[in-house]
């Protein structure tokens, strides 16, 4: 019974990569500066699995006798947003990036938004989420109107108070927006972000939902389906792939019931992929600057490995890796163009192989198809050879 389980630490790169400077990402280096500034990063799982014998990284000793094999993986598509990430973890490497909106969205997407939702809106720039409610929360608890911002990444996001547009209408706002949203302005995600609380303390709460487009082509998910396989979506997942490739999905609260979603999967007797995103790095650590809360969110994820480790069966593979960086150090709230980890464990897998640097991410779908044999029109060069006993 062949799985593998594929697990994303969302926005933990490891350096950055040659083209950084085309992103002003010079200088990013999430884990490295993160060990840099708190001094005490204490990673002991993963370090046993090979993190700190990767070529090139920053942040802790080697292991001498590592118990997995480890790289480092580059983003072969241009951009650094979580789509474009999972996409070419699943096999698809994209041509063209995102279309991105550094000056807020033109005036004939916002006027036709307005049309259709029947109100005007607030906002329209790019922004942080946790900035924005509090300066315009108070605006549009008086007013009803919508808050729409953007970022540096690919993303049309719609804020509202719970209290003033419920829930399920701001998912309609998003449904729509997410129709007027295709071509050339087809943007990765439309985000709907509610948040509560009240003048001066809005906090967002956690009924954010992403609406995406369905990937370019078929990916690994699409054919692991085909084949029969389970493909179970922990976390984002399906947000991502845009219900697209998944046979079944779970929710999280945050990156420990991730864990937790994940290790009970482990536990069934299901076949195929187990694909988890654990958000909270990114979401709560990285885009607020908070490297206390980022580094305290690396050891609580190392602190259970064992748990993940003592689950797997004999013919699991687990894959840990990220989709791009969040370096909460260096200046900006954004996303980061780097490089990020490839560690690889299991009963069948060779302990102390170095993967050095691979050119994509597509590499984890091609090694994981290999794996289940499933052929496709699948990116990547497979290592499958260089991992197994």
């Amino acid at each position: 019974m062949k799985r593998a389980i594929i697990i994303v630490l969302d926005g933990v790169g490891i350096g950055e990569l040659p083209d950084a400077y085309k992103y002003k990402d010079e200088g990013s280096n999430t884990i490295g500066n993160i060990a840099k500034t708190v001094k005490n990063l204490n990673l002991p799982n993963m370090r046993n699995i090979g993190l700190w014998n990767i070529d090139g990284i920053y942040g802790g000793e080697p292991s001498e006798n590592p118990s997995g094999c480890f790289g480092k993986m580059a983003e072969k598509s241009p951009g650094k947003d979580t789509t474009t990430g999972h996409w070419e973890l699943a096999g698809v490497i994209m041509e063209r990036p995102f279309p991105v909106y550094p000056k807020g969205f033109p005036e004939e997407i916002i006027s036709e938004f307005e049309k259709k939702i029947n109100s005007p809106v607030l906002g329209n720039c790019p922004a942080s989420g946790t900035e924005i409610i509090q300066r315009l929360g108070d605006e549009h608890v008086k007013s009803g109107y919508p808050i729409v911002y953007t970022s540096a990444d690919s993303v049309f996001q719609i804020a509202a108070h719970e209290g003033v547009i419920p829930v399920e209408r701001l998912y309609e706002m998003c449904s729509i927006a997410r129709e007027i949203l295709k071509g050339e302005h087809g943007v990765g995600r439309v985000i709907a972000r509610p948040f509560e609380g009240s003048s001066g303390n809005y906090v967002r709460t956690k009924r954010r939902k992403d609406f995406s487009l369905d990937p370019v082509k078929k990916t690994l998910l699409d054919y692991a389906c085909e084949k029969g396989y389970d493909v179970i979506g922990v976390g984002k997942i399906r947000d991502i792939f845009n219900s697209r490739g998944i046979t079944d999905s779970v929710s999280i609260y945050d990156n420990m019931d991730g864990v937790d979603k994940t290790i009970e999967f482990i536990k069934g007797d299901l076949e195929g992929i187990v694909f988890t995103n654990l958000i909270d790095f990114d979401m709560l650590y990285g885009h607020r600057k908070d490297v206390e809360g980022f580094k305290k969110a690396l050891e609580d994820f190392d602190g259970r490995i064992p748990e993940i480790i003592g689950e797997l069966k004999e013919d699991d593979i687990l894959i840990i890796t990220a989709d791009h960086g969040c370096d909460p150090v260096t200046e900006g709230t954004d996303h980061t163009r780097e490089y990020v980890p490839l560690l690889i464990y299991g009963k069948k897998i060779r302990s102390g192989v170095n993967l050095g640097t691979r050119s994509t991410f597509a590499d984890v779908a091609k090694t994981v198809a290999e794996y289940l044999e499933i052929q496709g029109d699948i990116g990547g060069v497979s290592f499958l050879k260089e991992i197994l006993h």
